[in-house]
């Protein structure tokens, strides 16, 4: 199994946040702190390293931790290509084999993903997923390095579906039924002001 200290952490905030209007949903502000904040407080705890993929407001995101794009990558694209070229990007940049890759707008992911991820790579596989019990959340996922030429490959070819590269590889479904409400995303603005709202009730409860 991989040692949690041997995985290197990426926030995937590269997206265009269509749905938010535009906004860069990374530093959207919830319960006074950027999304952006909330992952890297949880992710400090569990990996050695976290990064953080962005295509706007760089100087914003490095305050935080160490930045890059997805044209930083080996393969040639522009930005905002999807989740698979910050993936790409990610385990060009990242100093460790194993790299866990979390979008921005999970603020609540769980303190022991790393450690559930690497235990089920443990015998065998190069991708592990996570699995709510409901659906499968496709980019918050566990990655061997080895795996960069592949997607390379994919990538240049103009494919970006993440479900269509993982086909060509063993993958392993990571059953987290028990926490699924950890695995909430903030995709619009009225998600965003929901999980405000579920705060200040418990508060007030």
């Amino acid at each position: 199994m991989p040692a949690t200290q041997q995985v290197t952490a990426v926030i995937l905030a590269g997206g265009e946040g269509r749905r938010m209007q535009g906004v860069d949903k990374g530093l959207l502000s919830l319960w006074g702190r950027p999304l952006v904040m909330h992952l890297l407080e949880r992710l400090n705890r569990q990996v050695d390293q976290v990064l953080i993929n962005a295509n706007r407001n760089p100087d914003r995101y490095r305050v935080y931790a160490p930045i890059f794009s997805d044209a930083d990558s080996l393969h040639t694209v522009t930005d905002f290509q999807g989740p698979l070229a910050g993936i790409a990007a990610g385990l060009q940049h990242a100093a460790q084999d194993w790299v866990l890759f979390v979008p921005c707008d999970s603020p609540l992911i769980p303190l022991d993903l790393a450690e559930r991820l690497a235990a089920a790579v443990s015998h065998c596989g190069q991708i592990a997923v996570v699995d709510d019990g409901e659906r499968v959340h496709s980019a918050t996922v566990l990655l061997h390095k080895s795996l960069l030429s592949s997607l390379q490959n994919y990538l240049n070819q103009g494919d970006r579906k993440l479900q269509i590269w993982y086909a060509q590889h063993e993958l392993i479904k990571v059953d987290f039924s028990d926490q699924r409400s950890a695995f909430t995303n903030i995709n619009t603005p009225e998600a965003l002001a929901e999980l405000e709202r579920s705060a200040q009730n418990r508060a007030a409860n």
